[in-house]
């Protein structure tokens, strides 16, 4: 048994403010939640269509090398999502859950089993909390995680949202007390897809129950090596997009109770990134150039961006020390200002990943892509199309 190991790193999955509007296309648009002083957008309660993903991560001893790959491969994901649209063109939100299990720094009452961060769009928060995992020997109960996941997580009603739980591990999915076979036809029941990702042998993984878990609700059975170091490809456009990201930083205008600590926290982890892999802040930045990075519950640019938004509803003592004496008009502008800003770079980055993205794919070797990654996209294509979901590429 090894002693707890810190793991450290970047950001992960799964994820953002987009549209939330449902598939079917006589669907109206929802109307705005009406503004308050510190928090100007309800960004946790999105009205109509969602994708919600449930992360589970086996993260005892062994799963080291899982942990590092969610950390490297968090923003590939990312960008994929933000290329999903509905049936109607319109993009649907992504919602991202991580528990862990599997450790036995957990209580063993709760069948080592953690919920590490709830249903959220808030990429710099689901980052920071993948980073806190640590790992520890302990037993590892997958029907138990499964169905922790379901009755603790709001999953919501409507039939359009894409609904899906990935657990990953290297243990025997049968073990504990409750089976996973009750689980997974809950999950079912409630419309939610478990896909299984074994770290290791497929045929084994097969044998010890991981098959038959996604099979039961339709979801896909995959298995990994989860120690396999991923290759990143540095390309020409790589200092570009890291330079542009750092002026992208400075287009956002903090407001509120959480302002300066969410800003804070953006900083902090654009380095974790950084301190993984210079290829991993590119792919962040990248990310933070999309729909799905939205800041409206700190940022006034993004918040601005809410028909109802006011200046006149904010408490002046909550803005950054530059804006506190001045007037309305006088702060509009400077709002106006770095909308306007941040659009030309967000397009900048979008437009060097392009090339990027050319250079890669040009370059990259078969096989040489991350096998988290791989999984889950591939899942999520698969299961995306039941709900009339398309990707631009």
């Amino acid at each position: 048994m090894k002693n707890v190991k810190q793991i450290a790193g970047i950001a992960l999955l799964t994820l953002c403010i987009g549209t939330t509007i449902s598939c079917n296309a006589n669907t109206k648009p929802k109307k705005e939640i009406t503004l308050a002083t510190q928090a100007l957008v309800d960004t946790k309660k999105p009205e109509k269509n969602v994708v919600k993903v449930a992360l589970l991560l086996d993260t005892s001893n062994s799963m080291d090398g899982l942990i590092n790959q969610a950390k490297a491969q968090l923003w590939d994901i990312v960008n994929k999502f933000s290329y999903v649209k509905c049936g109607n063109e319109v993009r649907p939100e992504l919602q991202i859950a991580l528990y862990e299990y599997g450790n036995s720094t957990i209580e063993k009452q709760d069948g080592y089993i953690r919920q590490v961060i709830n249903f959220s769009n808030d990429l710099d928060e689901i980052s920071e909390k993948l980073f806190s995992l640590t790992t520890n020997g302990g037993d590892e109960y997958c029907g138990e995680a499964i169905s922790t996941s379901i009755k603790n997580l709001d999953w919501g009603t409507n039939p359009d949202n894409l609904k899906m739980i990935f657990i990953a591990g290297n243990e025997p999915f049968n073990q504990g007390k409750l089976d996973y076979k009750d689980a997974t036809s809950d999950a079912k029941e409630k419309g939610i897809v478990v896909n299984t990702i074994f770290c290791g042998d497929y045929n084994q993984g097969a044998n010890s129950h991981w098959k038959n878990g996604a099979q039961l609700t339709g979801g896909e059975y995959i298995a990994i090596n989860h120690n396999k170091k991923v290759i990143h490809i540095d390309t020409p456009y790589d200092d570009v997009i890291i330079t542009l990201n750092k002026k992208l930083n400075k287009t956002y205008v903090s407001y509120g109770s959480l302002g300066s600590s969410k800003m804070a926290l953006q900083s902090v982890q654009d380095d974790k990134a950084a301190e993984m892999e210079e290829a991993v802040m590119v792919k962040r930045a990248v990310s933070k150039s999309s729909r799905l990075y939205n800041n409206a519950s700190w940022d006034l640019v993004d918040a601005s961006k809410n028909k109802n938004f006011s200046v006149s509803k904010i408490d002046k003592k909550q803005l950054p020390k530059e804006l506190q004496n001045k007037s309305t008009k006088e702060i509009e502008a400077f709002i106006e200002t770095k909308e306007k800003q941040r659009k030309t770079i967000q397009q900048q980055i979008k437009e060097a990943n392009i090339k990027r993205e050319a250079y890669i794919a040009k370059n990259q070797k078969e096989g040489s892509k991350g096998e988290l990654e791989n999984a889950m996209i591939s899942a999520v294509v698969k299961q995306g199309k039941s709900k009339n979901y398309t990707w631009d590429k």
